[in-house]
C-alpha cells in the first residue's frame, strides 16, 4: 500500500474504505467551513457515501487515472490530497485537496501537496500539474503560489457551488519549472 512519512507529524496513505468513518466525521464536522468551496458536500450525508467514494477512488487508482491520498497529522485524519484526474496521454495531473479547519496554518498541506507533486513528476512522469480553485479561495491560491505554480488565467463560471457559479483561477507547474 502507498504510504509516505513526511515528517514526525505528517504521513500520507492511499485512501482506503477503512478510513471512511473517520474521514466522514472530519467532513461532517467541517461542513460549514468546507461548503464554501466544495460542491460535493451536499452528496456526502453518511459514512457509506464516503466509503463508496473511497472504493471508486481505489478503482481509479488501479486504472492509473487518479490518486486519492489521506493526510494524517499526529495519527489523526486531517484531510486529503490527490490527483483528481491523471491525463496519461497529455501527462497532466489535476491536483485537489482539503483540510479540516483545525489543521489549517500548520504547513500540513504545503508539505503534503509538495510530496504529491514530486510523486507526480517522478512516478507518473507528468509534464504538468494543474490546480484550479475559486478566485475568492485565498488559502488555496496562496498554497498554489507558495508551491511555485504560475497563475495562468481565469476560467469564468467554471464551477457550480450551491446556487451560484464561481470563476476559477488556473495554476500550472511544469516539470521544467522545477529546474
Amino acid at each position: 500500500m502507498f504510504f509516505r512519512q513526511i515528517d514526525n507529524n505528517i504521513k500520507l496513505s492511499l485512501s482506503i474504505p477503512q478510513y471512511a468513518e473517520e474521514l466522514f466525521k472530519l467532513t461532517d464536522k467541517n461542513r460549514g467551513f468546507l461548503q464554501q468551496w466544495l460542491p460535493w458536500l451536499d452528496r456526502t450525508k453518511e459514512p457509506l457515501d464516503t466509503q463508496q467514494f473511497l472504493e471508486l477512488q481505489l478503482l481509479r487508482f488501479q486504472q492509473g487515472s487518479a490518486l486519492h491520498v489521506t493526510i494524517f497529522y499526529q495519527d489523526r485524519i486531517a484531510g486529503v490530497v490527490g490527483y483528481n484526474q491523471i491525463d496519461r496521454v497529455n501527462q497532466i495531473g489535476h491536483l485537489g485537496y482539503w483540510l479540516g479547519e483545525e489543521y489549517n496554518g500548520k504547513g500540513i498541506m504545503t508539505k503534503s501537496a509538495k510530496e504529491l507533486i514530486e510523486l507526480g513528476f517522478d512516478y507518473y512522469e507528468l509534464n504538468r500539474v494543474e490546480i484550479r480553485c475559486a478566485v475568492a479561495n485565498n488559502r488555496s491560491r496562496a498554497l498554489s503560489e507558495r508551491l511555485g505554480f504560475n497563475n495562468e488565467g481565469i476560467i469564468r463560471q467554471a464551477e457550480k457551488l450551491c446556487d451560484r457559479y464561481v470563476d476559477h483561477v488556473v495554476y500550472g507547474l511544469l516539470r521544467s519549472d522545477r529546474d
